[in-house]
């Protein structure tokens, strides 16, 4: 599954904002005293921008920028072979955020998102309010850009699907009850 795959099945902005919201409010229920959680999000991010956040702790991330024109989708797997760090020239990969359009460039120029000026990222795909899909760059994949493992709560959207990671992730037990009820409350149907 490459970015292409996920732009299918990733929900739209609504319900995909909604799900961050759930997924950072459980997380914080599981982790209380976390000071880096792995899934976070951030009404205030910037004016008129709410931000949705992972980070494993190993390097690898995702961020969704949802602004008044949309949201912008950006992930990074350190071990792709599509990583910016992978190239001899150290940029993205070729097509990754070549055709981004104007009113997502700042997110793709985000400097909490870049090194020295090099975007950190191996997956891209934004959408405007109007638009009926995701779109993505015209990319030749040289192998996994990460989209597959990063984005499966997101793509899969279900209680279950967070219940069973959340249960790998934190070793404990998680009541099914209250995942549901975090989503409901959230609006996550």
């Amino acid at each position: 599954m490459t970015a292409y795959d996920v732009a299918r099945v990733l929900p739209a902005i609504p319900r995909l904002r909604a799900l961050c919201r759930a997924l950072a409010a459980l997380d914080v229920v599981l982790d209380p005293d976390g000071d880096v959680r792995y899934h976070e999000y951030d009404a205030d991010w910037a004016p008129g921008e709410e931000l949705a956040s992972m980070y494993d702790g190993a390097g690898n991330e995702y961020s969704i920028t949802f602004t008044a024109a949309g949201a912008y989708v950006r992930g990074f797997d350190h071990e792709s072979e599509l990583s910016p760090y992978g190239t001899d020239d150290d940029r993205p990969w070729p097509g990754v955020v070549d055709s981004v359009p104007e009113v997502f460039r700042e997110c793709v120029e985000e400097p909490a998102f870049c090194d020295d000026d090099v975007p950190r990222v191996t997956v891209c795909l934004w959408r405007e309010h109007a638009d009926t899909i995701w779109r993505h760059g015209e990319i030749d994949f040289p192998g996994d850009d990460g989209a597959d493992w990063m984005f499966a709560l997101l793509t899969d959207g279900t209680p279950e699907a967070y219940r069973k990671w959340a249960q790998d992730y934190y070793e404990t037990p998680v009541d099914l009850a209250l995942v549901r009820r975090v989503f409901a409350e959230h609006g996550v149907s």
